[in-house]
């Protein structure tokens, strides 16, 4: 068997085809996880607590040129190290966010599946021999 073949045989094996379908859903789903949180989570709590955009908090590393703005991308810019803390505080918060959206998500997705009543099983068709000993039981009977 060549390579391509076995290629072939993984590339159109039922794992591969879901895992494909998984990252693209995935994705469509990350990107509706991240409009929640920006779009509806954030100014909910943008309005309750004030800013929590933390981007602009940072410790610069090395000499900051004169006439450079005070502000992360300026500095950036000028090619100053910076130590950007408040960018990683405001990702860790998103994703703190997103990951408790998702379990909320979850939990009320198995809830939904728990309360929709499994159909009870049929029962196993009798086997033909068993079948046969109880005709022959009946008839002795009569």
């Amino acid at each position: 068997m060549g390579m391509l073949q076995e290629f072939k045989e993984f590339a159109v094996k039922g794992n591969v085809i879901d895992l494909a379908v998984g990252v693209i859903i995935g994705g469509a789903f990350g990107k509706i996880v991240t409009s929640m949180v920006d779009d509806v989570i954030m100014p909910i709590v943008g309005a309750i607590f004030g800013s929590l955009d933390f981007t602009n908090l940072f410790i610069a590393l090395g000499r900051v040129p004169e006439g450079t703005a005070p502000t992360l991308a300026a500095l950036k810019a000028a090619g100053v190290p910076t130590l950007a803390y408040g960018n990683f505080i405001t990702v860790a918060l998103n994703f703190t966010i997103m990951a408790f959206i998702i379990f909320i998500m979850v939990k009320q997705i198995n809830r939904l599946k728990r309360e929709t009543p499994a159909a009870p099983p049929e029962p196993a068709a009798t086997p033909e021999d068993i079948a046969l000993l109880r005709e022959i039981r009946d008839s002795l009977r009569k």
